[in-house]
């Protein structure tokens, strides 16, 4: 465990997508992942907001981004972004994956869909 609460460096990621989205057949902006757990949900932008929604369901208080390149972690609790420890892999999301994705299920409406 991290000496951090709400991080579990050992937690690999539920998968590849927003679990919630993929089980509805819906779509997601960007992806982040839950520190403690791994679960993936999508973003605040994304128009069901599992990320966020999976934080208030478990109290765990901490998120890394899903998305390739980036590797800042939020904290809900206090609102302020932090660099953390290294997770376990994979980091981000398939390089090749739509964003927003999955590009199957993407409206062509989709900017009416997000969240400023």
């Amino acid at each position: 465990m991290s000496e951090r609460p709400g991080i579990d460096p050992a937690a690999p990621p539920t998968g590849t997508g927003c679990q919630e989205c993929e089980a509805a057949g819906g779509w997601w902006v960007h992806l982040r992942r839950c520190a403690q757990c791994g679960h993936v949900g999508c973003c605040d932008t994304s128009p069901s907001q599992h990320a966020t929604a999976h934080w208030q369901a478990t109290g765990h208080p901490v998120i890394r981004t899903f998305e390739p390149g980036e590797d800042w972690f939020w904290d809900y609790t206090t609102g302020q972004g932090f660099l953390g420890p290294a997770l376990a892999e994979p980091l981000c999301r398939p390089e090749d994956q739509t964003v927003p994705g999955p590009a199957d299920r993407v409206p062509a409406d989709w900017r009416d869909h997000i969240h400023d």
